[in-house]
């Protein structure tokens, strides 16, 4: 899916009146089939950008376009199969809890799916064979059949993640995907993440934390600071004084002493389903 962002500003639906918009003038394009990860320091915006590309908040001011039509010009109807076309993984999985691992894998193919096969696959899930590969990819294939309020949390970020490669969507957009895992599990995880969005031809948006992982598994990298585009490179160009400039004031982020808060516990008791993506 090809992304284009001109002039594009955008203002969380919870600032304070007042605030300044947490995205300012952006401009980005995104031929399909890329892959880029966005950095920066805590603030800069770049959970509002995966928001504003996954149709779950408008643009203030700007235009955004993807594969050349204005989402929010579209009818409401075309607006919802666009958004059938997007895959976001928030920091925070929402997965429900007392839902066993398949399920919540196989939820991924939601959006293309009627409301009698979507309900009958909470019960009867319709393809055991793609959920098990999906999870295989990041070593849980023996988590299958476990419920979600059994695993870690970094498991479940892990399947949240497994989503994406069940799901129809043309466009991922994965937002601190590493929160929760370890040095080891987190390269496997962006590896296996990149793999399967190259070979299913999906554009891959990514916000890290982790400045090393995002230069090293991505060949593009995207800097932000306090709403505004400092920087757009090839990952071999992004130079250490790139680096201190975009982190100013911020070095203990940029050299991985304050990681953002891991997922929280999940709650014993069930709590409603999110979507994980945007319909």
């Amino acid at each position: 899916m090809r992304l284009a962002l001109a002039g594009l500003s955008a203002r969380h639906p919870a600032a304070r009146a007042g605030a300044a918009p947490a995205l300012q003038g952006l401009d980005l394009q995104v031929a399909a089939g890329d892959a880029l990860a966005v950095i920066g320091p805590s603030g800069a915006g770049k959970t509002t950008l995966l928001q504003v590309l996954a149709c779950a908040l408008a643009p203030a001011a700007g235009t955004l376009e993807l594969d050349g039509a204005a989402p929010w010009r579209l009818p409401r109807r075309e607006l919802q199969r666009l958004r059938g076309r997007l895959f976001l993984a928030p920091q925070v999985p929402p997965l429900p809890p007392r839902h066993r691992v398949v399920t919540a894998v196989l939820a991924g193919r939601l959006p293309a799916m009627s409301l009698l096969a979507s309900l009958r696959s909470l019960v009867y899930p319709s393809d055991l064979p793609a959920a098990h590969a999906a999870l295989a990819r990041f070593d849980l294939e023996g988590k299958l059949f476990e419920r979600v309020d059994r695993l870690s949390g970094g498991e479940r970020q892990r399947v949240a993640l497994a989503r994406a490669l069940v799901a129809p969507a043309r466009l991922w957009l994965v937002d601190e995907p590493l929160s929760a895992l370890d040095p080891t599990r987190a390269r496997q995880a962006l590896a296996a993440l990149a793999d399967g969005a190259r070979e299913r031809g999906a554009t891959l948006v990514a916000s890290l934390h982790q400045v090393e992982a995002a230069l090293a598994q991505f060949p593009r990298i995207v800097g932000l600071r306090e709403g505004r585009l400092l920087f757009d490179l090839p990952s071999a160009r992004v130079t250490p004084d790139h680096l201190a400039r975009l982190y100013a004031q911020h070095e203990d982020e940029l050299r991985g002493e304050r990681a953002p808060p891991l997922e929280p516990a999940l709650p014993p008791a069930p709590t409603a389903a999110a979507a994980m993506q945007c319909r």
